[in-house]
């Protein structure tokens, strides 16, 4: 008794069993809560980027396309005119330069660098266009000769530095939607392991709650029956400072007063 006085002094509160239950189940409650926020912000995060990144990569594919497509219809323009079918044409400048800046947005090293590759020859190729009006004023030159061995080499290497910018755009695009499904499972990772943990910790409150409360009301069931069909003492001993304890005390007292009772009633009847 003096040992049960001294540990409920040192404990500063009591936990009920309605507390115990209250509490347990809270803290699954919780832990799944937080794991499932955590899920939410991680895919939304990694969705975010995932999807700004694939975005940039469509956006920048069809510019590559749209500027490649300048260059064909410039090219075209320059051998009709040096074939004498119209005049010398105009190209956008500001526009694929423009363009081929734009390129340096996307977080790639190797397409940095072929943007940069792109402007070399756009700019090697467009010095020797520049050349078609004394091309064609020129009586000494031969305009077939300095379109196919001067320009079209240009215009060709150009062509390969677009085409190859475009091949690397979609080698990206394909690793950034690698990195959006890798993304998701990462995601739903917190998720899978809180579920686990809620499993978890389920069974081990079913574990307490058959060792702590089923498990000693059977006994104090099985030693209710024994007092009442043998008279026997009731000596079952709970440790704890909940309900349980106070009910398992308080038929203690029931009992020996019981028994008190019925000695007396005996030494009453024989005398």
């Amino acid at each position: 008794m003096f040992l049960k006085k001294v540990q409920k002094s040192l404990i500063p509160f009591r936990l009920t069993m309605k507390a115990k239950f209250t509490l347990s189940l809270l803290s699954i409650v919780a832990i799944l809560l937080v794991s499932s926020a955590i899920s939410v912000f991680e895919y939304s995060r990694m969705s975010g980027y995932a999807s700004a990144r694939v975005e940039q990569n469509l956006k920048s594919i069809d510019l590559a396309g749209e500027l490649a497509g300048m260059c064909d219809r410039y090219n075209l323009a320059v051998l009709s005119a040096v074939g004498g079918e119209a005049r010398a044409p105009e190209f956008g400048d500001d526009a694929f330069r423009q363009g081929c800046e734009s390129f340096r947005n996307v977080d790639s090293e190797q397409i940095s660098a072929l943007a940069d590759s792109v402007m070399y020859s756009y700019a090697a190729y467009m010095m020797v266009s520049k050349e078609l009006d004394s091309v064609l004023e020129s009586d000494f030159i031969d305009s077939r000769n300095w379109y196919f061995e001067r320009l079209q080499p240009r215009f060709n290497r150009l062509n390969s530095y677009i085409s190859d910018l475009t091949g690397a755009l979609y080698a990206d695009l394909l690793d950034n939607s690698r990195d959006f499904d890798s993304g998701f499972y990462r995601s739903i990772i917190p998720g899978v392991v809180a579920t686990m943990a809620g499993i978890l910790l389920i069974l081990i409150l079913l574990f307490f709650v058959l060792a702590q409360y089923v498990r000693p009301l059977g006994k104090m069931r099985a030693a209710l029956s024994a007092y009442r069909t043998n008279e026997k003492t009731y000596s079952l001993q709970i440790d704890g400072d909940d309900e349980l304890s106070e009910l398992n005390e308080g038929i203690h007292e029931i009992v020996k007063e019981n028994l008190q009772l019925r000695a007396r009633i005996k030494a009453l009847k024989k005398q």
